[in-house]
């Protein structure tokens, strides 16, 4: 699976190292993914998600039901 978060999208982006000497090399920079149980009291059952750092705090702000029909809307979940 790939190193997609499943809530908002956020996937890695691509960038330069940069030496003292301004020589340039590829680098990725990772998105903070953690994969996580959350409980949906509205359908009553468990589900699994790799979720970004970012998006645990909006789990948290607004609720796992809320987010995951946001994430619908826009077409990051099935």
């Amino acid at each position: 699976m790939s190193r997609v978060c499943e809530l908002t999208g956020k996937r890695a982006m691509f960038g330069n190292n940069v030496s003292h000497a301004l020589n340039r090399t590829k680098r990725r920079f990772n998105v903070n993914l953690l994969k996580k149980r959350f409980y949906i009291p509205e359908e009553d059952k468990w589900i699994t998600l790799k979720v970004s750092a970012s998006a645990l705090k909006t789990i948290n702000r607004i609720g796992i039901y809320a987010a995951i029909k946001d994430a619908k809307s826009k077409g990051f979940l099935k």
